[in-house]
């Protein structure tokens, strides 16, 4: 009779820890993407429990990145632009709405690290009820930490690293929230890594390329495919105000001839900039002179002090984002070393983030110190230092490496350059009817290679222009996997992938894939048979924006209007023009997507009325 009662225990402890382990979805991941994948599924009543690897959420923004990477503002909005409404408010309520840190925040959208963990933490403590975010979660990229039966994942395994007991979880849709795409390759999702030459796709900078900083390509562009893996580093919090500065201190590892390539940089002047197409030997002399004379850099497109190795964006309270210098030949990004991280193991992750922070705290402590540099170079560098308050018990260092690519998978759209490139001079990229955001950032990839002998540039350090464009579903969706999106490792080449891989484009998707798990779930189909009808009424609602027009934005009473029938490719220009009388050509090409004539003369009436009369015509 005992032992009955024994095993009875273990088997409703067990079936307990079952059912308080199960969710309506299991977020992988705790950067933006996952968070705000959660947010929206809370807002459909669904529950879910984010298992995020660190002892913080909220990605890159908590870590450094301030400088919101975003070309046109209004092109993403839905969950990013509250966020973005809610860094502003906090400086408003902080410091008043006339303060210096109001206009350094720019609307929103320029914040210190610590205010985007205060913000992200305030979003989810909202939906406290349906959100259970569990930090020191390791889930180790292997096909036997989850179990699959008919192409849909059971449950998942993760390490508890506080107790370091296996925990198991279990959901109805599971989301790949990681920047490397660990979920996602573990349930056998095909994934590319690498760069696809410019023969696959045509795509522009695809492949191997050397191009100066806004200039064309030159010598020793092939374009061909390789294996590359663009750049890391990490995003830097520096300030400049003595009373909050802390003093960078030499490495224990420091390895003083990494850096040495420098020293030549800073007395000749030579950068990466399209202005060095025009400097010569004698002017790079030259400029050696001054500096010996005790001047700056004189040189086209060079800067100096601390600048020479980072790129700075001014944030609140006299900080900054440093992200790397794209006019240096050497800088915060370690290129060639991180190869390997996205199919690597955590331990091998785990060393290369510590190899990449003592390379970035030697780089500044040289560039700050070294005796070979000169004197008045150093003292400018030296008025820089971390901010001493932000991440206080990591030495004021940010705690997450900037991976600006891992695995991308192949979903059901496959996501190129010419996704995000206007079709002719003036217009749209393509639209896509199943539109889940709009989006905007250039074509933009960092180097694969560190400096080569005689080379303009480093190996894949590129910008091409792109335009606003629309993001369709299949990026997150994958072609087997039934009941799995993945919201940040998405679907598209190295080129394509470079667009979408900002923050704000990462948010509004994670929005996208928590709607869409909460329809599949309500309407019990696999996620790649979601009604997009059904998406995209709901991601309007959550206030997003599936196609950007300049003149009609979210708080326009007409916007659901514009969006759907902008999607119906009724509204093919940048402008609605929605008060404008209708013009007789309108009227032919409306009645020619409408299939039906419409009775009505050329200046009887407004764009939006008529568009109103066919958008009821359309639903009945």
């Amino acid at each position: 009779m005992k032992q009955i009662v024994y095993f009875l225990l273990i088997f409703l402890f067990s079936f307990n820890l079952s059912a308080q382990n199960k969710y309506d979805l299991v977020i992988v991941g705790g950067n933006p993407g996952g968070i705000t994948a959660a947010i929206a599924a809370a807002r459909m009543g669904k529950s879910s429990v984010i298992l995020e690897r660190t002892a913080y959420i909220g990605g890159l923004p908590a870590n450094g990145l301030g400088a919101t990477d975003i070309a046109t503002r209004m092109a993403t909005t839905g969950l990013f632009l509250e966020f973005v409404n809610r860094i502003k408010d906090h400086y408003v309520q902080t410091y008043g709405k006339d303060s210096q840190q109001v206009k350094d925040c720019s609307d929103g959208y320029h914040f210190e690290p610590s205010v985007a963990t205060k913000v992200f933490n305030e979003m989810l403590d909202e939906y406290k009820s349906k959100i259970t975010v569990l930090t020191m979660r390791q889930f180790d990229s292997d096909p036997v930490n989850l179990d699959m039966y008919n192409d849909r994942i059971q449950c998942i395994r993760v390490l508890n690293r506080l107790t370091n007991v296996v925990e198991e979880y279990s959901a109805s849709v599971f989301l790949d929230a990681t920047y490397e795409g660990d979920l996602g390759a573990a349930a056998n999702v095909p994934f590319r890594i690498g760069r696809e030459g410019k023969d696959e796709f045509n795509e522009p900078g695809a492949g191997k390329i050397y191009k100066f900083w806004g200039g064309p390509e030159a010598q020793g562009t092939t374009f061909q495919p390789d294996n590359a893996v663009q750049a890391y580093n990490y995003r830097l919090c520096l300030t400049n105000n003595p009373s909050n500065k802390t003093t960078v201190q030499k490495p224990a590892n420091y390895n003083r001839s990494e850096y040495v390539s420098l020293i030549e940089d800073v007395f000749t002047g030579r950068n990466t900039q399209v202005d060095m197409m025009q400097v010569t030997s004698e002017m790079m002399d030259k400029n050696r002179m001054l500096i010996l004379k005790g001047q700056p850099t004189q040189l086209p497109g060079d800067v100096w002090g601390i600048h020479k190795i980072t790129n700075m964006v001014s944030v609140p309270n006299s900080k900054t984002d440093a992200n790397n210098q794209h006019r240096a030949f050497i800088s915060t990004d370690l290129p060639e070393e991180n190869w390997p991280w996205p199919t690597a193991n955590w331990e091998w992750r785990d060393r290369y983030a510590q190899r990449l922070k003592e390379y970035t705290l030697g780089l500044i402590w040289f560039a700050q110190n070294d005796a070979e540099l000169p004197s008045h170079f150093r003292k400018e560098a030296l008025k820089w230092g971390l901010a001493k308050d932000e991440y206080a018990d990591n030495g004021n260092f940010p705690r997450q490496v900037y991976v600006r690519e891992g695995r991308r998978f192949e979903g059901l759209h496959f996501f190129t350059a010419k996704d995000a490139v206007p079709v002719s001079a003036g217009s749209r990229p393509p639209v896509y009817a199943n539109s889940i955001t709009a989006s905007h950032y250039a074509l933009d990839s960092h180097a694969v290679l560190k400096r080569e002998k005689g080379r303009i540039h480093l190996d894949g350090f590129l910008s091409y222009p792109t335009a606003v464009y629309t993001v369709p579903y299949g990026v997150i969706v994958p072609k087997s996997v039934d009941n799995l999106l993945l919201p940040v490792p998405v679907s598209g080449s190295h080129i394509g992938f470079s667009t979408l891989r900002m923050e704000p484009c990462w948010m509004a998707m994670g929005q996208a894939a928590g709607i869409a798990a909460s329809v599949a779930i309500d309407k019990d189909v696999k996620v790649r048979n979601v009604d997009i009808n059904l998406l995209q009424t709901e991601l309007l609602q959550q206030h997003a924006t599936l196609i950007y027009y300049k003149d009609v934005l979210p708080d326009n009473p007409h916007f659901a209007l514009v969006q759907a029938m902008g999607l119906r490719g009724y509204l093919p220009d940048w402008e609605a023009r929605l008060n404008d009388p209708v013009d007789a050509e309108t009227i032919k090409q409306w009645s020619l997507l409408a299939g039906r004539k419409l009775s009505v003369g050329a200046g009887e009436t407004t764009r939006v009325k008529l568009l109103t009369e066919i958008f009821e015509m359309l639903k009945h």
